[in-house]
């Protein structure tokens, strides 16, 4: 099944999306949304595009596992998608997942404006491999 990851933000969220096999996680894009429904929307939009069976949006909990206002927003957008979307929407633990995209990005010289332009959709990557990596170690002990 394909699965699509967002990282979700205020300004830019990334999308990445994996192949049927659940096996590569690649970006797919950053959208320039400010307005939650209509980046909702657009989100739908590709996940039917893209004909995914689940969107799993990134949760920022905090290092001592506790939630702020940041993951009760991205819960609230998720919930939002869950409404317009034709498949299931699921969140997923982000911790420091932004701050390893940044290294990631540093590992690679990425600077100036590609780096703003990419930063999300490595993150939404790195959500999803984490995803698809807690599915393949779940089947195993099935």
């Amino acid at each position: 099944m394909k699965i699509m990851a967002v990282d979700f933000g205020d300004v830019r969220t990334g999308l990445a999306v994996c192949d049927r096999t659940e096996f590569l996680a690649s970006p797919i894009c950053t959208i320039e949304e400010r307005n939650a429904q209509v980046l909702a929307m657009k989100i739908a939009h590709m996940a039917k595009e893209y004909e995914v069976g689940e969107i799993v949006v990134g949760l920022p909990t905090n290092m001592n596992g506790t939630l702020g206002p940041r993951a009760e927003k991205c819960k609230d957008f998720a919930n939002m998608l869950n409404e317009i979307a034709d498949c299931p929407v699921n969140m997923w633990d982000e911790r420091s997942t932004t701050v390893t995209a940044h290294q990631i990005l540093n590992t690679t010289n990425v600077r100036g404006k590609n780096r703003k332009a990419v930063v999300d959709t490595v993150a939404a990557t790195i959500i999803l491999e984490g995803y698809l990596d807690y599915r393949r170690k779940n089947k195993k002990s099935d």
